[in-house]
């Protein structure tokens, strides 16, 4: 798990920077439409922030990857993973968004949700069990 955590990391970390930093452009790359309301580019940097702390703790989890609290936050990378998939499978194939972006990453968070579910699966029977 600890190179998943860290994989991970990098990737949240460095999504969440770039869309902090320039949504409008971030959101272009991947639905090929800027974001052109005030509104939706405060929505693109609360996201980007997001995703960065979740790049945070996924770096802090790396270090520790026999916990209960790591194999949570594998689990609830997991439901992240399958909900981007869906979401922006939606947005290319239902709406007809797409940026040069949008089907790597589709291939990328589907690749790593798969990652996350093989780990869960491989590392569930060595998780300690509570005591209270």
């Amino acid at each position: 798990m600890k190179h998943l955590h860290l994989v991970t990391a990098v990737i949240e970390a460095g999504a969440g920077a770039a869309l902090m930093g320039f949504p409008s452009a971030v959101v272009n790359l991947l639905l090929g439409a800027p974001l052109d309301a005030p509104a939706a580019v405060a929505l693109g940097r609360l996201t980007g922030a997001a995703l960065f702390a979740l790049g945070i703790a996924c770096w802090l989890a790396s270090g520790d990857t026999k916990s209960r609290a790591a194999r949570g936050l594998v689990a609830a990378m997991t439901f992240y993973n399958f909900v981007a998939v869906d979401v922006f499978l939606y947005a290319g194939v239902g709406l007809n968004l797409a940026g040069v972006a949008l089907w790597p990453a589709i291939l990328l968070h589907a690749a790593m949700a798969i990652w996350c579910v093989v780990c869960l699966m491989r590392n569930g029977a060595a998780m300690p069990t509570s005591t209270t």
